[in-house]
């Protein structure tokens, strides 16, 4: 796996149940993964002379970030190396603008959006509808690379980062919902209830497993949508599609190719997960079941908070909800930063989140009742 994220991190425990032979390469010995995992590589992504080190003697790569340049995973594939997802599925995840392009093609709905290129052209599009949302063509996550542009001013300020930019309609959705999807060479498909994500400032707060009051119309719809966007774009391994509902129906958002925030409920929730199932479809095994291991689970992410130790808080969580899963990722805090998460399972969603919320406020602020 290149990247040696949480993502990479929460991948070990699947490749120890079922022995896979499992390599990270990681930019430091400080990632997340590297901390805790004697089968890591140190070295460059950007580098092909570190890549093609790394995969000497791998049977996969495949990835927990997209970022791996596009010439580089084509040069892997034809020195004869199994890069999956491989780089014609990747590039639908490193290039927004193609991504648009692919869905709308393929009458998959999306958002209305255009490439634009200076202010006036975001002016068009817009045609007098503010706010505007722009993004980086390239390169960006968790919030980070989408600006909500309400005038003209706005959007010159984002122009002056010098990025090549699209522009998308605000949509007036009612909720986000996100599906995952796995597929494998073999063509087998499997695919996770739909969940609702709850995002404050482009950052994932918490996911609901299912979404609550999601008709089972809407939810059926929702897979084939993700399982049919698997198949088209030839993906091997896992699939994020991040939704928009709205009162005409679903809208595709975001696309990731890899385990994903929406599916960290899965470890505890889920009878497979993410993790184990992502490994499975690389590696070409058959895929284990995505159905619930409760009724409902709920996951909260837990952020960077008020500076004070974490760890020191784990006896009033754990004392206080015996049933919370913590999840950490051995991630410095720092406010707003991922550093893990927790999962409650359960039946009543709405109980579920309180708790939920609870502890991960705790961990995060060392009250209850924070943010």
């Amino acid at each position: 796996m290149i990247g040696g994220g949480q993502l990479a991190r929460m991948t070990c425990p699947a490749a120890i149940a079922l022995d896979v032979g499992f390599r990270i390469l990681a930019d430091s010995a400080d990632d997340s993964a590297a901390q805790v995992w004697a089968a890591t590589q140190l070295g460059d992504y950007r580098s092909m002379d570190d890549l093609a080190a790394f995969a000497n003697g791998c049977d996969v790569l495949t990835f927990d970030h997209e970022h791996v340049p596009d010439e580089h995973l084509r040069a892997l594939e034809r020195a004869g190396v199994l890069v999956r997802p491989g780089p014609a599925a990747l590039r639908f995840t490193q290039d927004k603008l193609a991504m648009r392009d692919r869905l709308t093609a393929l009458g998959i709905p999306c958002p209305r959006y255009a490439p634009v290129k200076d202010v006036a052209g975001v002016q068009k599009f817009a045609a007098g509808r503010w706010p505007v949302v722009l993004k980086a063509v390239s390169g960006g996550y968790d919030g980070k690379g989408v600006w909500v542009c309400e005038s003209p001013a706005e959007v010159a300020e984002v122009f002056s980062h010098g990025l090549a930019l699209l522009a998308e309609e605000h949509v007036g959705f009612e909720r986000e919902l996100a599906v995952l999807a796995a597929r494998s060479p073999y063509k087998q498909g499997a695919v996770y209830p739909v969940v609702q994500t709850i995002q404050v400032d482009g950052i994932c707060r918490e996911v609901i497993a299912p979404a609550p009051g999601l008709s089972p119309g809407r939810a059926a719809q929702g897979q084939a949508l993700a399982l049919r966007i698997a198949a088209e774009l030839d993906v091997t391994g896992l699939l994020a599609v991040e939704l928009f509902e709205t009162a005409d129906g679903l809208l595709v958002n975001e696309l990731a190719m890899r385990p994903h925030n929406c599916g960290h409920w899965t470890i505890d929730g889920a009878r497979t997960s993410q993790f184990e199932q992502h490994l499975r479809a690389v590696l070409d095994l058959p895929l284990g079941s995505p159905a619930m291991s409760a009724p409902v689970t709920v996951m909260a992410n837990v952020l960077g908070g008020d500076g004070g130790d974490v760890y020191d808080r784990y006896i009033h969580v754990m004392a206080a909800d015996p049933g919370v899963k913590v999840h950490m990722y051995g991630k410095a805090p720092r406010p707003g930063r991922k550093i893990g998460h927790v999962t409650v399972c359960g039946e009543d969603p709405e109980s579920l989140r309180d708790r939920a919320r609870r502890a991960a406020s705790y961990l995060r602020w060392g009250t209850e009742d924070g943010e």
